[in-house]
């Protein structure tokens, strides 16, 4: 366990320092000039396959996962499994579907299997077939072995041992039929919502807008719903919201915007604009991209069992005394997604 925290927290040193967009460092990183060369390189042109992983949201994403994968937060985060340091036996093969919503989305899943002494055959989303894979290159420089352990492939998974699956709620229904003799999770779509309370600060508004529109919206941390008080002024909101304005001339975004804004005309939908975001009054969770569903609420108690209720649906809660604003997309190493402790699930495998 010595051994693979180093090599994880050297791994987050040079996912830091290319999320920061830095000049090879030098030998220190741990990769000669071509190999980290190679890496941003892979960063910069995500967006030619996958026109949502623009440079910035993909350098977010490594920046996120380097202020993660710190000495500090992996012994942290490897303290509550005392298996760790004893060797796997037997060694199982988990097979892992990954999503590519957002940037990195698997790697938390890979790195799990990896950390947990299993092996992995890995089946990468078509938008994102590269990065995962180009770090995983780069964990075996610190590592080695870990080529032999993780196994990418674009094909079926093959024979596997146990399963960890990630995909649309009408996906989950297949790999539930497929996979339902092994050990498995499988995870269906899920969205976060923001609980205001009308004494939020003119910067916690702003920093609303990074759980807002952060990956354009795309991640089930991302908020997609609003929880306001009755008599809340919905003109705060837009001004916390307004320094993202520039993502509306990114064309796909646009392009949601302009077909939704279009729609709701059409069918006479109530809604509010500010020429980037839609604001609709509407009792779903879930909202389109570019837009964000509001309600209010009087009853905070009333609230709360409601959204107890729907905890499945509900990936995170931002506001006060839950998610700060701001820190959506901000996970620790120890908030697996949708609540169901991955690494303990891989240590169980009999």
């Amino acid at each position: 366990m010595e051994q693979r925290s180093a090599a994880l927290a050297q791994l987050g040193k040079v996912m830091a320092a290319v999320g920061a967009a830095q000049e090879w460092p030098g030998h220190v990183i741990g990769l000669d000039r071509t190999e980290y060369e190679r890496l941003d390189r892979l960063v910069r042109e995500a967006a030619v396959r996958n026109g949502w992983a623009t440079e910035e949201n993909v350098r977010h994403a490594f920046a996120a996962w380097g202020a993660q994968l710190t000495p500090t937060s992996i012994a942290t985060w490897t303290a509550a499994y005392p298996e760790l340091n004893t060797p796997r036996a037997p060694q199982r093969v988990v097979g892992l579907i990954l999503a590519g919503n957002v940037p990195l989305v698997g790697l938390h899943d890979v790195l799990c299997v990896w950390i947990s002494g299993h092996r992995a055959r890995v089946k990468t989303s078509s938008q994102d077939p590269e990065l995962i894979p180009a770090l995983m290159q780069v964990l075996d420089h610190f590592a080695p072995g870990t080529a032999q352990q993780i196994h990418f492939s674009t094909d079926k998974l093959g024979e596997v041992d146990a399963v960890i699956a990630t995909g649309s709620t009408n996906t989950a229904r297949y790999f539930e039929h497929y996979f339902g003799h092994l050990p498995r999770i499988v995870r269906k779509s899920r969205v976060s919502v923001a609980v205001l309370d009308g004494t939020e600060s003119a910067a916690e508004l702003e920093a609303l807008g990074e759980d807002v529109f952060r990956y354009f919206g795309l991640g089930c941390r991302n908020v997609a719903k609003l929880f306001v008080p009755k008599d809340f002024d919905l003109d705060r909101v837009f001004k916390g919201l307004y320094p993202w304005h520039p993502i509306v001339n990114h064309k796909k975004y646009g392009n949601n915007y302009d077909y939704t804004r279009a729609l709701w005309l059409l069918d006479r939908v109530d809604f509010l604009e500010n020429g980037f975001v839609l604001l609709k009054e509407d009792a779903a969770l879930a909202s389109p991209v570019s837009a964000v569903f509001y309600e209010r609420y009087s009853d905070i108690n009333a609230l709360d069992a409601r959204l107890a209720e729907q905890a499945e649906q509900v990936q995170c809660r931002v506001g006060h005394g839950h998610v700060p604003f701001g820190q959506a997309q901000q996970p620790q190493l120890s908030d697996y997604a949708d609540g169901v402790d991955t690494l303990k699930f891989l240590l169980g495998l009999p």
